[in-house]
């Protein structure tokens, strides 16, 4: 049987926006390993997030439709977590297209 080896020690990345991969705000503790590439083509950005978005929206409006539902505490709490990543996602995926529309000035004014 092999012996098992420990992982080497994890390094963080560099805080964004100094790194082409932004940790998505949904990992679940302070090592990442979640990201968006904020250097992707911007279609396959926005598309990722259309898609992120647009999941929990159905889900929602499905639910809605259905008049009443009754659930226990703890399953809403579920049902809220479940929507609220990739929502959370899709937001962290627009905040990268947003990064880079607009005009980067480093104390230039431009018209």
């Amino acid at each position: 049987m092999t012996p098992v080896t420990p992982d080497p020690p994890y390094n963080k990345p560099a805080p964004y926006p100094d790194n082409r991969f932004k940790p998505l705000t949904s990992n679940c503790d302070d090592m990442p390993t979640f990201f968006v590439d904020t250097q992707a083509p911007l279609d396959i950005l926005i598309d990722s997030a259309i898609f992120r978005i647009g999941a929990v929206t159905q889900v929602l409006e499905n639910l809605s439709m259905r008049g009443t539902v009754e659930c226990g505490s703890f399953i809403l709490s579920d049902f809220a977590l479940l929507c609220a990543i990739p929502l959370r996602d899709g937001c962290d995926v627009l905040e990268a297209v947003s990064q880079r529309l607009r005009p980067r000035t480093r104390g230039v004014f431009t018209a």
